[in-house]
């Protein structure tokens, strides 16, 4: 998986890491068990401070889509507790629904957006 980094981005570098990692493990790029680079590897490959890659590596082992094994490194492990998921996709689909509604999107427009980018993950 190549992971870039948009140095002109508002977006904080740790954030960028975090989701394409996530986007890494939703499109089948990054499957359980997969070992990432050790922190001070990709600090150094994708030239960012390796205190970074350690806090976004730290949100995704919190999440639970890694977890830290001190032979191995990251790991990826995806926790399948599939009500917390759904309660976590629920409050996190809300501001993102209400900053929508707020900017004139109609539900079939939301709808069919929601159905592109699940197009996107081959589900």
């Amino acid at each position: 998986m190549l992971i870039q980094i948009d140095f002109g981005s508002e977006e904080a570098f740790y954030v960028q890491l975090y989701n394409q990692i996530i986007y890494g493990i939703a499109n089948a790029e990054l499957q359980p068990g997969d070992t990432l680079p050790s922190v001070r590897e990709l600090a150094e490959d994708i030239g960012i401070n390796m205190h970074t890659v350690n806090k976004a590596y730290a949100i995704l082992r919190q999440e639970g889509y890694l977890r830290l094994d001190r032979r191995h490194g990251a790991v990826v492990a995806v926790n399948s507790d599939k009500m917390r998921a759904m309660e976590q996709l629920k409050s996190e689909m809300r501001i993102s629904l209400a900053k929508a509604l707020c900017r004139g999107l109609s539900g079939e427009e939301i709808h069919a957006v929601t159905d592109e980018v699940l197009q996107e993950f081959q589900v």
